[in-house]
């Protein structure tokens, strides 16, 4: 195994125990049941099924050796490698000489220094319930900025709304938090505890407080808070 997916393999475990085993890089086959873009729910019995073969503890990864126990593992790097991809454009674009500029795939930004004149770039966190609307905007002259949330795959019945994130211990989209925005020196980490606060459901809010990190939230109830909201804690959004 190249370094390279071993460094991933490693990060990815360190966020499995940082997250109490809600971060797990086996869920990914999750997704086999659950299809967002047709809008179809699975069973409780499709997604029962596949709950046999998801826990990052199952693995055992000893450098350079991979293996999955249980028949039908597998393993989706898709909660870190946009971010993770995001840092390297970066790196690179740093080594080549470039000081000011931005990277975005995707909404997952790094910043490679401010502005040509000095001053920080603007970068707009989308409202969670109006693609249109702007929540917050962000000054950045370096770092990155990395978001999560139920809006951009979804499925809605009976006014209910089943966002993409979903938990490793359920199977099911997790319901407490609609968005989570995250500033760190790089994306992956920003990314990542993004993530985790989502999973983390209701004590979301508390664990990115503890974290320490720049961030901002909003509930499904419509309320917002973090250390990059301008307005009270608490609050509903409009």
């Amino acid at each position: 195994m190249d370094d390279e997916t071993a460094g991933l393999l490693n990060y990815a475990a360190a966020c499995y125990e940082q997250s109490g085993g809600l971060f797990d890089i086996t869920s990914g086959i999750l997704r086999r049941v659950w299809d967002f873009k047709r809008g179809v729910l699975p069973s409780e019995g499709q997604v029962r099924d596949l709950l046999d073969k998801v826990g990052w503890d199952k693995v055992r990864w000893k450098p350079p050796l991979l293996e999955f126990p249980c028949p039908g593992m597998e393993i989706d790097f898709g909660g870190v490698v946009k971010e993770y991809a995001v840092d390297r454009a970066a790196a690179l674009c740093w080594n080549a000489g470039i000081r000011h500029g931005v990277i975005n795939l995707g909404g997952d930004i790094k910043v490679i220094g401010p502005r040509a004149d000095g001053s920080p770039w603007r970068i707009g966190i989308r409202h969670p319930r109006d693609k249109e609307a702007v929540l917050e905007t962000i000054l950045l002259r370096e770092g990155a900025l990395a978001s999560s949330g139920d809006y951009e795959r979804c499925i809605m019945r009976d006014g209910v709304r089943y966002g993409h994130v979903l938990s490793p211990k359920t199977g099911w989209p997790v319901r407490h938090l609609a968005a989570v925005s995250v500033v760190g020196d790089f994306c992956v980490v920003a990314g990542s505890a993004s993530t985790i606060a989502m999973l983390k459901e209701e004590g979301g809010e508390a664990w990115l407080k503890e974290m320490n990190l720049p961030h901002l939230w909003v509930n499904s109830r419509g309320e917002a808070g973090g250390s990059l909201v301008s307005r009270p804690a608490g609050e509903k959004i409009s």
